[in-house]
């Protein structure tokens, strides 16, 4: 009797991030121009986002549109500027540092207020941190703040929130204290999670905190106007923020948002000067890609394939199953011909241009090297092991974003994967990106086509991810020797970079060699902006967009 299993593919086509790459990457936002491109009219900006807004508040946000929404109407300790490096915004001037790395003092600017005139104090830092970190708010970002003394025992209800390493000295003045030295901590304080939140306005508001623009208050270079509910409003604004500390450098009266899934409609939108920034992909990228408004923004990201592996039934605990899937995916075809916005194939989890070897500089993907390849024969080499343990048919579910691109990337999959996988059944079931979002957060699936962008420019943001029992291993991959690798670079190596650096290095070769996830492509996107538009600049690494700087030719 053949044996059948029925599993759901769980993909996505637009980056989670954090979503949020090195490469720091910044575009001057400046184009030669096209005609018929000359964008929307007056001191306004109008962007086109492919997906919603799945959620606008700070302790919840997973993923990219959240991130740069947050990162536009907040504002953190340091803010990225346009080459990557973390400068003092909320803070008055860059942290005192103790010696031994571990103590943060931190001076407050004491012009900085809320929206609602409210000042921005060292408690609205405390208390923002120790909200995410609380179990019952249940973050998917709480990691984050491993490095921060006690965080995992908060989290894991060990400990008391008031023992989480950060302190309002006065009503300025912060102390951090740290676990360990971490390199990358500058840039966790411009990240987005790190952000102060207003304790009051939070506690006022109750469940209905962060459902509306109404609702919240905001300390950035503009506030949240128009939006209507997370996950579903297809139009919100960005309002310059009179209030801002640093008003007189932002030029915006505002930034249009409008959701706009269909590349062919974004185009027109454009063309026809009712939009300033669109995303394009596949056959429309490779189109306009001699148009004078064309640009590839680069991302430290890798989208890769999640394989449930909780349930013991799962033929995703069969390694030889995992491999036959990763040496059947063409990739060079599918950034050439499918994605082709400037993507590239992956050599493994971690992106290159990201993060150099302490010691000599070189890039983490020529310490690592390749272990991913397209091989049908291999592929069904490993397929025919897999048939003797699981059975000779598997019927593959691919439940996906809902976007023109992501779609073309499905019905490639489908194809690939069945065309070099006799016996392998593929079918597609597209869905909003929020409801991906939550049914990855739940576990409710097989496999998962999923994306990360770097939050800062270190290997230790991609693979942290896979320990064990993760908040962001969706498909609960397992490796004791994966997990010590890990433990060391956190733990007694993390004072020791070249260490540290090797132990990241053994951790990528492990989980690539297990296939415990399938890299696909590392991302970058094709945009058309109106040469009317500078100073958009796009983080590879952290929240992706920043239109403080922001200027239009009217």
């Amino acid at each position: 009797m053949k044996k059948k299993y029925i599993y759901s593919l769980f993909a996505v086509c637009s980056l989670v991030l954090a979503g949020c790459t090195t490469g720091s990457t910044q575009d001057s936002g400046e184009s030669e121009g096209g005609e018929g491109a000359s964008g929307t009219s007056g001191n306004e900006y109008t962007f086109i986002e492919r997906q919603e807004m799945p959620t606008a508040d700070i302790s919840q946000a997973t993923d990219t549109v959240s991130f740069s929404a947050l990162n536009n109407i907040y504002e953190g300790i340091y803010r990225l500027d346009e080459n990557d490096e973390p400068q003092p915004a909320g803070a008055a001037e860059e942290a005192e540092v103790s010696e031994d790395g571990l103590t943060y003092n931190i001076q407050l600017r004491e012009d900085a207020t809320w929206s609602n005139g409210d000042p921005v104090t060292a408690d609205d830092y405390v208390y923002g941190w120790q909200r995410t970190v609380d179990p019952e708010t249940a973050s998917e970002f709480a990691y984050m703040f491993e490095p921060v003394e006690n965080a995992t025992d908060v989290n894991n209800g060990d400990a008391d929130l008031d023992e989480l390493g950060i302190e309002a000295v006065n009503d300025h003045e912060l102390e951090i204290t740290l676990e360990q030295p971490t390199e990358y901590f500058d840039s966790l304080l411009a990240f987005p999670s790190f952000f102060p939140q207003n304790q009051e306005v939070v506690e006022e508001n109750g469940d209905d905190y962060a459902q509306t623009s109404e609702n919240m208050v905001y300390n950035g270079p503009f506030v949240l106007a128009d939006f209507d509910g997370p996950g579903s409003d297809t139009e919100w604004a960005y309002d310059k923020n009179e209030d801002y500390w640093d008003a007189d450098n932002v030029s915006l009266d505002r930034v249009n948002v409008n959701v706009v899934k269909e590349a062919s409609t974004a185009l027109n939108l454009f063309q026809d000067g009712q939009a300033d920034e669109i995303t394009l992909s596949g056959e429309l990228a490779q189109q306009m890609a001699n148009d004078p408004d064309y640009l590839t923004v680069p991302q430290a990201s890798t989208f890769y394939m999640e394989m449930n592996q909780d349930d013991e039934d799962s033929p995703f605990n069969n390694e030889n199953f995992r491999k036959a899937i990763s040496y059947a995916i063409d990739r060079e075809s599918l950034v050439n011909s499918i994605l082709a916005d400037g993507s590239i194939e992956p050599s493994g989890l971690v992106p290159s241009d990201m993060s150099e070897n302490p010691e000599t500089g070189d890039d983490f993907t020529e310490d690592a090297g390749s272990q991913i390849e397209y091989d049908p024969e291999q592929a069904q080499e490993y397929w025919e092991q897999a048939q003797e343990e699981l059975g000779e048919e598997v019927e593959v579910d691919i439940l996906a974003d809902d976007t023109d691109g992501s779609r073309r990337a499905q019905e490639f999959l489908q194809e690939t994967i069945q065309d070099n996988l006799d016996g392998v059944t593929v079918t597609l079931s597209p869905v909003p990106f929020s409801v991906r979002l939550d049914r990855s957060t739940s576990g409710d699936f097989d496999m998962a086509l999923s994306g990360w962008g770097a939050d800062y420019s270190d290997p230790s943001s991609f693979l942290d991810l896979f320990q064990t029992d993760g908040s962001n291993n969706h498909g609960n991959y397992s490796s004791e020797e994966y997990d010590q690798q890990i433990e060391e670079a956190t733990g007694e190596n993390a004072n020791d970079p070249e260490a540290r650096w090797n132990n990241y290095v053994e951790a990528e070769n492990i989980i690539m060699d297990e296939q415990g996830v399938v890299p696909l492509y590392q991302n970058a996107e094709a945009h058309l902006r109106a040469d009317r538009v500078n100073g958009v600049v796009s983080h590879a690494a952290g929240a992706q967009y920043d239109f403080k700087w922001v200027t239009v030719d009217e």
